[in-house]
C-alpha cells in the first residue's frame, strides 16, 4: 500500500535541524513495515536523528531486519539501535524503557511514534520548529484540531469510537486536548524527566492518556498541530477488548491518584 496523502518535510534552519533528536518506536510483529519507516527517518534532512527501536520478542524478525537496515547505513553507524525485551507487557512500558534510554544517551528532544506508518515521519522537523518556537512542553500531531485528517479507509463505527475516546478522557481529566489519545508526539527533554517515567502505572495505550495529564499537572504546555492519519500498511493491530477496557479504567485511576 502507498501512503495517499505523504507530506513535505520541512527544511529547518541551523541551530534547530542539528537538535539531538531520538525516534523511539516500540514493535511486535512490525517487519513488514519497519524498513520502510527507518528508511522514511533517514531521509529526513536532521544529521542528528537517531532511532531506538523497542522490540518486544517480535518472532517474525523485526529485530534482525532493524538491525541489516542499520548495518546498510555506513556513513550514520549510529542511526537506529535495537532494544531486545524478551517479554511482551504493554505499549507504556516498551515506550518508557526506549525513552529512559534515549534520555542516558543525552537527547534533547524525544519523539514517539507506531511503527505501522500511520504516523509519517516527514511531520517531525515541523513538530520540532513548532515546539522550539512555542517553548512547550510537548507537541502533539493531531487528527482532531483543524486540519487533521483520518485515514479514509476508517469506517464510522471506528471514527466515532476514537472520538468518544477523547470526549471521555476530556470529560474526566480537564485535559483540554483534542486528540488526547493520539501517540505522535515530541517531547522536550526537561518535561519527560519531570514525568519520572519510571514511576508511570499505565502499560497499554492508556500511557498517552497518563503521560498528558501528569505532563499537564507538572506546568507544561502541549500544542497540537494537524496531521494526516494514514491506516496501518501491513499487519493487525494490536487494540484488543483488555486494552481498552485498561484504557477505559485509567482517567478514573489518575484523578484518584492525584486528587491532592
Amino acid at each position: 500500500m502507498t501512503v495517499a496523502h505523504r507530506v513535505p518535510t520541512v527544511e529547518l534552519p541551523a541551530p534547530w535541524s542539528e537538535a539531538a533528536v531520538v525516534v523511539v518506536v516500540p514493535t511486535y510483529n512490525e517487519a513488514s513495515n519497519v524498513e520502510e519507516l527507518l528508511s522514511r527517518l533517514s531521509d529526513i534532512p536532521m544529521p542528528n536523528l537517531r532511532v531506538v527501536i523497542v522490540d518486544d520478542g517480535s518472532p517474525d524478525g523485526t529485530a534482525d531486519a532493524v538491525e541489516s537496515f542499520g548495518k546498510r547505513l555506513d556513513q550514520r553507524p549510529s542511526f537506529v539501535k535495537v532494544l531486545r525485551r524478551t517479554t511482551k507487557d504493554g505499549l507504556g512500558r516498551a515506550y518508557a524503557a526506549g525513552m529512559t534510554l534515549a534520555l542516558a544517551e543525552d537527547a534533547e528532544f524525544i519523539v514517539q511514534m507506531d511503527a505501522d506508518l500511520s504516523h509519517q515521519p516527514e511531520y517531525i522537523p515541523q513538530m520540532l520548529g513548532v515546539l522550539m518556537s512555542a517553548n512547550a512542553g510537548v507537541v502533539i500531531g493531531s487528527r482532531y484540531v483543524p486540519g487533521g485528517s483520518l485515514a479514509n479507509e476508517w469506517k464510522l463505527h471506528r471514527r466515532a469510537l476514537s472520538g468518544w475516546a477523547n470526549f471521555y478522557v476530556n470529560t474526566i481529566l480537564g485535559l483540554g486536548i483534542r486528540d488526547a489519545t493520539a501517540g505522535f508526539k515530541l517531547w522536550r527533554r526537561d518535561a519527560l524527566e519531570a514525568l519520572e517515567l519510571d514511576k508511570l502505572q499505565s502499560a497499554g495505550y492508556s500511557f498517552q492518556v497518563e503521560m498528558n495529564y501528569l505532563s499537564r499537572k507538572a506546568g507544561f504546555t502541549a500544542v497540537e498541530i494537524p496531521i494526516h492519519f494514514e491506516e496501518r500498511h501491513a499487519g493487525a493491530s494490536k487494540m484488543s477488548f483488555k486494552v481498552k477496557m485498561e484504557s477505559a479504567k485509567v482517567p478514573f485511576a489518575l484523578r484518584l491518584r492525584h486528587r491532592g
